[in-house]
């Protein structure tokens, strides 16, 4: 079994309310489950107004595949969140559970 995982920091310099980022990061949330079959969550910042972070993981049976899925994902929410930028991308490969 091979996991890729990622945590993506996002940015929302316009926010002014968490109301707002929950707008923005639910958004998010739901476009990637729909187009990917990864894990997703908002695993760090839940106060912050201005900052997520994001928690992305793909199992495969091929290192190869989880990593281009988790490379996808990210591409994906850079390109797609609208309010939000990509500020900062940490990958890890896991393998041999």
């Amino acid at each position: 079994m091979h996991v890729g995982v990622a945590k993506v920091t996002l940015q929302l310099p316009e926010n002014e309310s968490l109301k707002g980022k929950r707008r923005v990061i639910a958004s998010t949330l739901d476009r990637v489950k729909n187009k990917f079959n990864v894990s997703i969550a908002e695993v760090d910042g839940n106060d912050s107004l201005r900052t997520a972070t994001l928690g992305v993981t793909a199992v495969s049976n091929s290192a190869r595949h989880a990593e281009q899925v988790v490379t996808s994902v990210v591409d994906f929410i850079s390109t797609a969140s609208g309010d939000a930028y990509v500020s900062d991308v940490d990958r890890e490969s896991l393998s041999g559970f």
